[in-house]
């Protein structure tokens, strides 16, 4: 009686895939830049109390209660004026995508 050895090549490949992946796999890094102070229904504006510079462009992410999303600022106010850059202890506007309460924290997103 003959045993054959035979290997299975999908396996084989996809443990290879797994182990590319898991190497190039970077953790985001996520800085606490403040707090959502309020937030208006109708337009989906979020005002936020900054800890550290925002920009546009940046990504940010809202996280409180049973809300966790991620997103890019699109847009930013500071009393009806629209802003690209924002200092440390200024409350701006931001246009969220989700519903975000009172007390939630923002966090930015380094890549």
């Amino acid at each position: 009686m003959v045993i054959k050895k035979t290997t299975n090549k999908r396996k084989k490949e996809s443990l290879d895939k797994a182990k590319k992946v898991k190497g190039k796999s970077k953790a985001k890094k996520e800085k606490n830049i403040g707090k959502v102070l309020h937030y208006f229904r109708k337009p989906k504006v979020g005002v936020i109390k900054l800890k550290a510079p925002l920009s546009v462009d940046e990504k940010i992410r809202i996280k409180g209660g049973d809300v966790d999303f991620e997103q890019k600022i699109k847009s930013m106010e500071i009393e009806k004026k629209k802003i690209t850059k924002a200092k440390a202890k200024q409350e701006v506007g931001i246009k969220l995508n989700k519903k975000a309460r009172e007390g939630y924290d923002v966090y930015k997103i380094e890549d």
